[in-house]
């Protein structure tokens, strides 16, 4: 294992990805503030995830052409203007500029996303999991620095222009760190080996069933975590603090997980971790309709953080399967634009549904996708024969369908 390039990926997610939590504690909330219309008070939130899906395809058009090391610096110095951007923005109260900051930061995410790809680059086959698990562990530390840097930034007015000149200042560190990141050796064979069209690789049952994992694990934790803090705070009348500690729980738990999901997709297989996932979000559920109590509140968004991890690691797993190291980019970009595409919808519609048909119908329209996943994996697992056509793993090895 690439040692090095796992610990300033994994570091840089923790900085990088710091200012996530920060605008989603502060999107609906800054939104409901500076939006001319509340049901425009989550769109901050969403242009995020809409930046996320609009930079999926440059991003990996970019790193093909220039690497991943000089493509992760670029776009940390644009997201690091983009929150120099928020902070006038909200000092001047011009929620266009604020929504565009936030799209611009989004733009970058859709590179931070790309890390863990990056770290499965870095490993052999057999260790993908455990590199990808151990990147993502930098969004426990992004949990807790986004929303502390948050609380200890605020203005005696209620602004939060310091809040995004800090945030700044851990993109430029993230711009340093990736100045030592050692290009990972696939990149030099990425124009080798036979290509295969991208309709036949994203038609593979595993891609789908891949694909669909990540889709409604980030499409159901979207929809659900964007309408907290609006509905914590702005609704029910939950302080500022409980709110962030909310949310700082929910984004912890998200990444903490990694700790021992490569142990449990050794021992269970990837399809087991996936069904447990679903388990966990149908707990986040029923928790989360019961009451809206604090405990509750945080107890379902934890439920919810620990769901999509299992589903995002799992299903990231199951992606690297699926393509040969020269497919990888057009792969990689196809699953992440059809993710993020599916999370800004949901990020988008979540302040629509919560002012208009409340916190119960919110969570529970969430319930028919679960199902529909968990339908998927018990065909894939009791009705598909092994696929016929190797990949990138099963060349090097590693890809029995039976431990799927």
């Amino acid at each position: 294992m690439n040692k090095r390039n796992i610990a300033i990926l994994s570091l840089s997610q923790a900085l990088g990805l710091s200012a996530v939590p920060a605008i989603t504690l502060l999107g609906g909330i800054v939104g409901a503030a500076l939006a001319p219309t509340p049901v425009l008070a989550t769109l901050p939130v969403s242009l995020v995830i809409v930046g996320v899906a609009l930079f999926t395809f440059p991003a990996a058009s970019t790193m093909k052409r220039i690497g991943r090391r000089k493509g992760f610096m670029i776009s940390a110095m644009g997201a690091g203007l983009a929150c120099l951007l928020a902070a006038f923005a909200v000092g001047n109260e011009n929620f266009l500029l604020y929504c565009l900051a936030a799209l611009l930061v989004g733009g970058n995410s859709a590179f931070i996303s790309q890390y863990r790809f990056a770290a499965a680059e870095s490993v052999s086959p057999p260790e993908v999991g455990r590199a990808v698990s151990f990147v993502l562990l930098g969004g426990i530390a992004a949990g807790f620095l986004g929303p502390e840097i948050v609380k200890h930034t605020q203005g005696s007015g209620g602004e939060y222009t310091l809040t995004f000149i800090v945030l700044a200042g851990l993109y430029a560190c993230v711009v340093l760190l990736m100045a030592f990141l050692n290009e990972p050796i696939v990149q030099q064979e990425s124009l080798s080996g036979q290509e295969r069209p991208l309709r036949k690789i994203v038609s593979q049952p595993v891609f789908l069933t891949a694909l669909a994992a990540s889709v409604v694990g980030y499409g159901v934790m979207t929809f659900i975590m964007t309408a907290t803090p609006v509905n914590m705070h702005v609704m029910h009348g939950f302080s500022l603090d409980d709110t962030a500690y909310v949310i700082q729980s929910h984004v912890i738990a998200m990444f903490l997980p990694s700790l021992f999901t490569a142990f449990l997709i050794q021992r269970l297989g990837v399809l087991r971790l996936l069904s447990a996932g679903l388990g966990v979000m149908l707990l986040c559920i029923i928790l989360a309709i019961l009451s809206e109590d604090r405990l509750h509140y945080w107890w379902a968004l934890v439920l919810l953080g620990v769901g999509w991890n299992f589903l995002y690691v799992g299903g990231t797993t199951l992606l690297t399967r699926t393509y040969r190291p020269v497919e990888r980019f057009k792969t990689q970009a196809a699953n992440d634009f059809t993710v993020f595409g599916i999370q800004a919808v949901a990020s988008l519609s979540a302040g629509a549904v919560l002012f208009t048909a409340g916190w119960d119908t919110l969570v529970l329209l969430t319930l028919p996708f679960l199902l529909a996943l968990f339908a998927g994996l018990f065909f894939l697992r009791h009705h598909l024969a092994p696929p016929p056509i190797p990949v990138s793993a099963a060349e090097a090895g590693s890809l029995d369908f039976q431990d799927l």
